[in-house]
């Protein structure tokens, strides 16, 4: 049997669905193992890596695809990918089929037999397949330090000769595997970390991980497998006016929320987010199924400060905007002035303590 591995074509996308040491168990077994040249080479795996652990190498992605019996991907092939295959191959990848149905059917008119790895099941025998929470982990976890890049003051609480900054407040919706580790991480920043989720059951969770966890009047949505369930757009409604003061409050909200196999839910509308404070961030880890925030745009390429990197575990998280950048029309003299009048001080100071020295 043979299985390749092409290199990734997504923007952004850094990741790689074999490394050397699959390659030698998959070597070991008698399979016959190929990747594309320079497929691992934004992972920092080199082609002699990969030849060392038993793969051959082969140059473009044609060759490649049209010979093998097994495909092996990070994201979701494109129609000029797809087109390559040969009929009755498989593939085995992230495809996130409910938002991405056109690419799921070229692949059934192909005569290509697809395994979705986000679809496997969450049981004990399929832990090590489980590519969706570990993912999700690392990108809970590149969330928080995208936001505390891009947040224009300290996460922890700084206490100087000059005063005491104060510690930032960072909200996180949805508690599952992405938002825990968002919590763990920022806890680690120094922040002060509330979060919400529907399902009261990660309540303690969350409080183990020294957060808030905010309770909001609202009936429990938790469906199988420990999933949140979809809601009711009546339910989504309530929750979005009990939830929008702890999001004015917040300089950065973290929004995890998603339900499998269907469109993320809305949280946060653009009338939350205009009440959030100026250079408060957001960082959107569902805007490949929609986005959590009414404001997201999957499709914007690092265009207005608003960063996009689709492919969270690879690079960062889906979307991460600062809300200072959309109101800066509005509160530019005010900012002028507290700038000027703050150099005035500074000059002051400056001068008096020339003075006494």
């Amino acid at each position: 049997m043979k299985v390749g591995t092409p290199k990734e074509t997504a923007p952004d996308e850094r990741r790689v669905a074999l490394v050397p040491d699959t390659v030698s168990r998959l070597a070991a077994a008698a399979l016959e193992v190929k990747v594309e040249s320079g497929a691992g080479s934004e992972a920092f795996i080199t082609d002699q890596a990969y030849e060392q652990a038993g793969a051959k190498i082969v140059k473009g992605p044609a060759a490649l695809i049209g010979d093998a019996d097994a495909v092996l991907k990070v994201q979701a092939p494109s129609e000029a990918e797809i087109a390559l295959f040969k009929k009755g191959a498989v593939l085995i990848s992230f495809l996130q089929p409910a938002t991405q149905g056109d690419i799921v059917r070229a692949l059934a008119a192909q005569g290509v037999t697809a395994f979705s790895l986000e679809l496997v099941p969450r049981i004990s025998r399929a832990q090590s397949m489980d590519a969706l929470s570990s993912q999700a982990s690392a990108a809970g976890y590149k969330a928080v330090l995208m936001a505390a890049g891009r947040l224009g003051k300290f996460f922890p609480m700084m206490m100087t000769a000059a005063g005491t900054v104060p510690p930032a407040r960072v909200l996180v919706m949805g508690a599952g595997v992405a938002g825990l580790q968002a919590i763990a991480t920022a806890r680690r920043l120094g922040a002060v970390v509330s979060a919400y989720d529907v399902r009261p059951a990660v309540k303690e969770e969350v409080q183990s991980l020294g957060a808030t966890f905010i309770e909001l009047p609202l009936e429990t949505q938790e469906g199988e497998g420990g999933y949140a369930k979809e809601q009711s757009e009546e339910f989504l409604r309530k929750q979005r006016e009990l939830i929008g003061e702890h999001i004015a409050k917040s300089d950065v909200v973290i929004t995890t929320a998603a339900v499998p196999g269907r469109r993320a839910p809305l949280l946060v509308t653009g009338e939350m987010v205009k009440g959030m404070r100026p250079g408060s961030v957001i960082v959107d880890l569902a805007a490949e199924t929609g986005g959590n925030v009414e404001l997201t745009k999957a499709t914007c390429r690092r265009r207005c400060r608003c960063t996009q990197a689709s492919f969270t575990p690879a690079t960062s998280p889906t979307c991460c905007f600062t809300w200072s950048r959309m109101v800066r029309s509005s509160s530019t003299s005010r900012t002028r002035s507290r700038r000027a009048a703050a150099s005035r001080t500074a000059a002051r100071s400056s001068t008096s303590a020339r003075s006494s020295w």
